[in-house]
């Protein structure tokens, strides 16, 4: 009998025990200095290496942890001479509000593009975070005009 209450007391607290662990995993991925990724973009002006840091959020948490499975490789439109846009395989969760973003930025839409801004817009997006050491001027050199491809990694050492 002591093993059967034994075996039933474990089965209700093992869901909990999993949900402190995985708030203790998101919560770690969500340091500053842990929500770091690598971006290395292919564009007609060459291969450029840019650096951003994630927000604090559950669309950046979920989008670094799609990164542990290894490197995120997007072909990238341009969007109205302001925008790159890929689209994902998946869907990430939405922490949509409206926003007004700026070049740098790294932007969820409709919880399966990534965006990267070299300029400004205004609409309801979800931050997933920001190239850092960059300004409008920079950022629109690297990225050129037409397509390009991003690679997204954890991986934040230079090559």
């Amino acid at each position: 009998m002591k093993k059967l209450l034994l075996a039933a007391v474990v089965a209700l607290l093992f869901p909990v025990f999993s949900l402190a662990e995985g708030a203790q995993a998101s919560n770690s991925a969500r340091k500053g200095e842990d929500m770091k990724i690598r971006i290395e973009v292919q564009s007609e002006s060459g291969k450029h290496t840019l650096f951003a840091t994630l927000s604090d959020n559950s669309s950046a948490a979920a989008f670094y942890k799609l990164l542990e499975s290894g490197e995120l490789k997007l072909k990238m439109k341009d969007y109205a001479s302001f925008e790159k846009v890929g689209r994902l395989t998946t869907e990430l969760p939405r922490n949509d509000e409206q926003i007004t973003t700026s070049a740098g930025d790294i932007i969820l839409y409709q919880g399966n593009q990534i965006t990267i801004y070299y300029d400004t817009n205004l609409w309801s997006f979800t931050r997933l975070g920001k190239i850092d050491d960059i300004d409008e001027k920079q950022l629109k050199a690297i990225l050129g005009k037409g397509s390009i491809t991003a690679i997204f990694s954890k991986e934040v050492k230079a090559k």
